[in-house]
């Protein structure tokens, strides 16, 4: 399976987010060093500096890049002298958006976009198409745009749930639909405003199409388009399918999108927040001590995605962790100290945040011993 992504583009435009050149270039080696397999590095007509960085970025990476173009003569060709290996033209085709924001008509959409394509064709770049809005599209117009685009040159249909309105079922037969009448390779774009980007990205590959848009952190428009790091792992943990992705680079290219795009990553987002791999309850850290398959999928681990496990203290903890955390900071705790340490990170746990320091200062106040290592360490210092 494919990975286009498109943090650089459509991640961009999430609301008060905007990268500097120095960013985009970073955070583009960061997405081809971890074996992405397109980059749509931007919008070359946009601005001189956009143009600029778009134009670098195509000559330096390995990766595959797309530029972004309307079905207008100059983005196509600010697109073609940016030199991108990919051209992504696209097109209103729903009703609503051909008539409110376009201000034309089915015919006049279908002979620009046919334009476009050969235009962007002729440079010998692949060409990408997209009908925007293609799931609140007439289904019949949506054939005829996506059969008059192919006939004029594209290489990909990508088909964009815009809005973010599709439901997996739904979508799966929409892009079976889409690949009944297209010979050109589908692509998907989806959108999180109903929590199932992922899935029906997922569900669309299952569907026949062949590439998936993502973002790192599932930045984007609104709430924000199908994640990186959900779409891959899923890809590869729970269909056994081979993306190209490095998924070891997966929490530290993260990182640097969270801190580029100042855009906070919740606690529990899957994959890459702080929770993922972190455990409280009792009964669950005693499992994952004992083997992590009791209470993590198995099939994603931390390692994998460049991330570390975590035994965290509070209200909920049982003995088996408290043990496990003193053990790992020097302690030789008997069985009694353990449950006067644990009673004790519980009371504290209760009114707040536990931090090791305190576990630390609750070991010594009960008199737990240090190993002879720790010890003989202590003396020495």
């Amino acid at each position: 399976m494919r990975i286009f992504d498109t943090t650089l583009r459509d991640g961009e435009q999430s609301p008060r987010t905007s990268f500097d050149y120095e960013q985009k270039r970073e955070i583009a080696t960061a997405l081809d060093e971890a074996g992405t397999t397109v980059i749509e590095a931007g919008f070359p007509v946009n601005s001189d500096a956009e143009f600029e960085a778009v134009a670098d970025i195509a000559a330096d990476v390995d990766a595959t890049v797309c530029g972004l173009a309307r079905v207008v003569e100059k983005d196509v060709d600010a697109a073609i002298d940016a030199d991108v290996d990919m051209i992504h033209t696209f097109a209103s085709t729903s009703d609503v958006q051909i008539e409110d924001s376009m201000h034309s008509t089915r015919e006049e959409v279908k002979e620009r976009s046919v334009a476009a394509v050969e235009r962007a064709a002729e440079s010998g770049a692949e060409v990408m198409f997209s009908p925007m809005d293609a799931t609140r599209t007439d289904e019949p117009f949506l054939i005829e745009m996506i059969e008059a685009t192919t006939e004029a040159g594209a290489d990909w249909i990508n088909i964009p749930d815009t809005c973010g309105v599709a439901t997996p079922t739904r979508f799966a037969d929409l892009i079976e639909v889409v690949c009944a009448h297209t010979d050109a390779r589908v692509d998907v774009h989806t959108h999180d405003d109903f929590g199932l980007a992922a899935a029906n990205a997922l569900t669309g590959v299952e569907a026949g199409a062949e590439q998936v848009q993502v973002s790192v952190n599932g930045i984007g428009e609104r709430a924000g388009n199908a994640a990186f790091e959900e779409v891959v792992m899923a890809a590869e943990s729970l269909y056994d399918a081979d993306t190209g992705v490095n998924t070891r680079e997966i929490t530290a290219l993260s990182r640097l999108v969270e801190e580029a795009s100042d855009m906070p990553v919740p606690a529990n987002k899957p994959v890459v927040g702080r929770n993922a791999f972190s455990h409280e309850s009792g009964i669950h850290a005693a499992g994952i001590i004992e083997n992590s398959d009791t209470f993590e999928p198995g099939v994603m681990t931390p390692e994998m995605v460049g991330a570390e496990r975590e035994l965290v203290m509070g209200k909920h903890t049982g003995t088996h962790s408290v043990r496990q955390r003193l053990t790992e900071a020097g302690f030789d705790p008997t069985d009694d100290q353990v449950r006067t340490v644990t009673r004790r990170v519980k009371d504290h746990g209760a009114e707040g945040r536990v931090t090791m320091d305190d576990v630390i200062a609750f070991a010594e106040e009960a008199g737990v011993e240090r190993t002879d290592e720790e010890s003989e360490r202590g003396a020495r210092v």
